[in-house]
């Protein structure tokens, strides 16, 4: 696809000021990180295997809730932590493996690897919080973050009601919008063929099969406990999972960039990736630890080939390149990104002077 950003050569210098320095002042320790990765995958992995073991071993209902949702949490953070790095073919040098370790790793929480991978790749990374190019600012009409899209009469609690719609989100990407996509015409996705459809349903049962059926059968726990335990782990499952993608992108200071009539984009790539994104302690190892590199944003649009091990260092030497150039990347804690998320919703719930208020769900 020919690149639809307007062409701006100081940003465009400005780029390979930022690949050449990085080049030049990160060298990567192949055996270092070798050791890290191993280290991060048993670490998650036990962790998985361990919540998942207690559906099957504590007896006091209270207990097995707890555990279902500790399992959701811990599985979600495995999967933060390898199935994106392994879309992004930064863990081994083979693709196809990559690839197959990014469906096993996607599928145990419960949503279509493909279709994900196709969106992420193919459209968020290619203009992020650019409406008609980022696929992920068409996941809901319930939530208003783009300034001058339609508003619809329900936007104005939005502040109010998103943290609870957040909650349902997992189970509706699981059970709803994989379904929707796999049976609708997409542009993002390569050729539903039967390959594609059989990795789909695999993928599903192998989740169900996993959470529900045998927890079901062997936990000891009467069905009603099981589900409970089911829905309260996609519930805080989801919450997390909302709050932290929407703040790498949805916040007070981060961007929107517009189209003109041509489908133009009116901003540098380079600028688009930087002031849509938004970092949390981006020079934390901590941080980069538990979140995978989701809260290193910025370095990850520019450096998506680069595994997020890394981004506390490169950052170091990216800022610097940025502050040299009077360029001051979108910055928050993590829990400041989420008062900061709640603002703009708060902002976005009233109507732009040039924006009709739409009752009926139609776009103006």
């Amino acid at each position: 696809m020919r690149d639809k950003h307007i062409h701006i050569a100081q940003d465009s210098h400005l780029l390979k000021t930022i690949y050449r320095q990085v080049d030049a002042n990160m060298a990567i320790n192949s055996r270092n990180f070798l050791w890290k990765i191993t280290t991060k995958f048993v670490f998650y992995f036990s962790l998985s295997v361990f919540a998942y073991s207690l559906l099957y071993v504590v007896n006091d209902p209270a207990y097995f809730i707890l555990s279902f949702v500790a399992y959701g949490l811990v599985s979600l953070l495995f999967a933060f932590n390898f199935s994106h790095d392994f879309s992004h073919n930064t863990i081994f040098k083979n693709k196809k493996l990559n690839n197959f370790c990014f469906i096993c790793i996607y599928t145990i929480v419960g949503a279509h690897a493909e279709a994900w991978k196709q969106r992420h790749i193919n459209s968020h990374h290619y203009a992020p919080n650019v409406e008609d190019y980022d696929s992920d600012l068409k996941i809901t009409k319930l939530i208003r973050v783009i300034p001058r899209s339609a508003h619809l009469w329900y936007h104005k609690y939005q502040h109010i009601y998103a943290p609870f719609a957040y909650t349902t989100y997992s189970l509706f990407w699981v059970f709803v919008k994989d379904f929707v996509i796999l049976f609708s015409k997409d542009e993002y996705t390569v050729e539903k063929n039967l390959t594609y459809h059989l990795s789909f349903w695999a993928q599903k049962i192998f989740y169900l099969t996993l959470i529900l059926v045998l927890p079901l059968v062997f936990s000891g726990q009467v069905w009603y406990i099981v589900l409970i335990g089911f829905l309260l782990m996609h519930l805080m499952q989801s919450f997390f999972l909302l709050f932290t993608f929407f703040m790498t992108h949805h916040v007070e200071q981060t961007d929107y960039p517009t189209t003109d009539e041509n489908g133009f984009i009116n901003t540098s790539w380079l600028m688009n990736q930087i002031k849509s994104s938004n970092d949390m302690h981006p020079f934390s190892e901590t941080a980069n630890f538990i979140l995978g590199g989701f809260n290193n944003h910025i370095a990850h649009h520019l450096f998506p080939h680069v595994h997020h091990i890394h981004y506390p260092r490169l950052n170091r030497i990216l800022y610097q390149v940025l502050t040299e150039n009077n360029i001051t990347p979108n910055q928050t804690s993590y829990w400041g990104g989420v008062v900061s998320h709640l603002k703009l919703l708060k902002r976005m719930s009233v109507a732009d002077q040039e924006t009709p208020i739409l009752k009926d769900g139609q776009h103006a």
